[in-house]
């Protein structure tokens, strides 16, 4: 299952639910606060930029957004909302693409960077983050933590949402760290709406490690973006690393 196979046309259209899930004010508003803090005066990279829902309000506080996006439905899908000189967008994948300029600050948001399915390619995720980082710039990631801990011996699979219509669970391999989630989406019909998206899953120690082959280092870890304590309990982090500063 490749990731343009997943975020397709039909992917892109239904992607965007404003108001409501990743789009409600509750979720979207302190990612997009921290973000413009973390920007500063400076300019700002988005890895897998999608249909823009981080880069839009993020480009209205004044911040100059780029992103970098493999899915041309998903551009299409964004060039509904904001054009080509407001929001520049390179096409390609994340670990390897490179957009001109350097920026203060560079993001991975809402677990994206589990879409590459190799450690290595996350390896070259955090060097190209790196490459395009100013002297003292911050690469933040959003991520989610994996919950082995739910499973017993012998299970594979967790239930990790269950809503009237949907229910969201994960099928893991820890042998390889994989884990494919499975959304199922239902009425009041017999018939149900199956949606699949294959993972790698990352510690955040390994993450960190990942960092430090950038070099880069961990500068802060919350649990999530209003800045709550990250604990054994967490179930995210946004994860904050930053390049050395100019001498």
């Amino acid at each position: 299952m490749e990731q343009d196979e997943i975020w397709d046309t039909e992917a892109a259209q239904r992607y965007d639910t404003p108001g409501s899930g990743m789009f409600e004010p509750a979720v979207l508003e302190p990612a997009v606060d921290r973000l413009a803090q973390l920007a500063g005066d400076g300019a700002a990279l988005e890895f897998a930029i999608g249909t823009g829902r981080v880069a839009v309000p993020l480009a209205a506080r004044g911040v100059p957004v780029t992103g970098v996006e493999l899915s041309l439905p998903m551009v299409e899908q964004l060039r509904t909302k904001a054009d080509e000189a407001t929001i520049p967008v390179v096409i390609g994948d994340m670990a390897t693409t490179v957009a001109p300029g350097r920026f203060s600050l560079v993001y991975l948001v809402y677990n994206t960077i589990s879409n590459l399915l190799t450690q290595a390619e996350q390896v070259e995720c955090f060097r190209n983050a790196a490459r395009h980082l100013a002297p003292g710039g911050r690469f933040v990631i959003e991520l989610w933590v994996p919950e082995l801990r739910k499973l017993p011996p012998g299970q594979t699979a967790t239930v990790w949402q269950s809503d009237p219509g949907y229910i969201g669970l994960d099928t893991y391999d820890v042998l390889r760290q994989q884990v494919v989630s499975h959304h199922i989406r239902f009425g009041e019909t017999r018939q149900a709406r199956l949606t699949r998206s294959p993972h790698r899953y990352i510690w955040p120690a390994e993450l960190d490690l990942m960092a430090q082959l950038a070099g880069l280092d961990l500068e802060t870890r919350h649990a999530d973006w209003t800045g709550a304590e990250f604990t054994a309990e967490s179930r995210s982090h946004v994860s904050v690393y930053r390049s050395e500063p100019a001498r």
